[in-house]
């Protein structure tokens, strides 16, 4: 952690509290006591108002009514979260009704000549998703499925969760030890270990009707949910060596679970290496789709024979 960065967090710490010690500076923040001495002289010459106390128990209080010094941002810290918040409109994420409020905010804390310049970016700057003749219309259909907020808020608190899907006209629960949240295609998924199966699982956030913590006494432990995950890793099954153009459609667009290695230091080559499941239609098809956006710049070195049939054929319906 950078001194500057540390420095700032101590003092939000030293804020919420009435007293506090060098120890617990030391502790909370794992550094030595010469370190914590120096920050907090540092902390003082800033301007905010610490009292020692002296004695064997002694330690620092914050003088009553001090607040910590007003937050300021430099013209590229604010063109950088403004440009963040243009950039990431109708991407389906949780919690877009505080964007507003939080943009209201930012605008408070600067100037007017800032404040113009972030309108005239508003004006000129266009991104996947934004409508151009109304740049700040957020479509209906872009706003996320509103469990999606309850299910965040619940996995802060524990990674183990039922949840509660409706598949076709069945609705079904899982125990499940949440892995990952992603967004993929425009929608939302979970990766979860089922607890009941034994077996990573994924599930669409959209046909989630409810979520709740899973009782303690059902629960398989952390590393033991990983020790079966390992054992269960896939045999790679696809690898293929990538040009600098297929290099420049990967970074467009990928699917969430590949990922490439640099095979050189200018980064102009790279391989990929996968398991495609050919028992998985929907898998085998979206794998095909994506490996002929990725271009004529690739070299094949391992393919499962079911993957080059099924190139083939639609090679064939291209060029008859």
């Amino acid at each position: 952690m950078k001194k500057v960065e540390r420095i700032n967090i101590i003092m939000r710490y030293i804020n919420n509290r009435s007293h506090f010690t060098i120890s617990e500076i030391m502790q909370e923040f794992s550094i030595s006591r010469s370190t914590a001495i120096r920050d907090i002289r540092e902390i003082e010459g800033m301007g905010m108002p610490l009292v020692a106390e002296v004695g064997r128990d002694g330690g620092y209080s914050v003088m009553n009514n001090s607040v910590l010094p007003t937050v300021r941002f430099t013209d590229n810290e604010i063109k950088a979260l403004f440009i963040a918040f243009m950039a990431t409109r109708n991407q389906q994420l949780p919690y877009l009704k505080s964007r507003q409020s939080l943009a209201e905010k930012l605008l408070g804390l600067i100037s007017e000549n800032q404040q113009d310049e972030l309108v005239l970016l508003n004006q000129i700057l266009l991104f996947e998703g934004t409508n151009p003749n109304n740049p700040d219309l957020l479509e209906l259909s872009d706003l996320p499925h509103p469990i999606l907020e309850k299910l965040i808020q619940a996995l802060l608190l524990d990674s183990y969760l039922l949840i509660t899907i409706k598949e076709e006209k069945e609705i079904i629960s899982y125990p499940i030890y949440l892995l990952h949240l992603y967004r993929e295609k425009n929608i939302w998924l979970i990766e979860g270990f089922d607890l009941k199966e034994e077996k990573r699982q994924i599930f669409p956030v959209d046909n989630l009707i409810n979520v709740k913590p899973y009782p303690v006494k059902n629960r398989l432990s952390k590393k033991t949910i990983l020790e079966k995950l390992n054992k269960q890793e896939e045999v790679i099954n696809l690898v293929v060596e990538l040009g600098p153009k297929a290099i420049a459609q990967f970074k467009k667009y990928h699917l969430l679970k590949v990922s490439i290695s640099y095979t050189n230091p200018y980064q102009t080559t790279a391989l990929l290496k996968t398991f495609i499941n050919v028992n998985n239609l929907e898998e085998l098809t979206e794998m095909i789709n994506w490996l002929l956006f990725l271009g004529e710049d690739i070299k094949v070195k391992e393919m499962p024979q079911e993957v080059i049939e099924r190139l083939n054929m639609r090679l064939n319906l291209y060029c008859p």
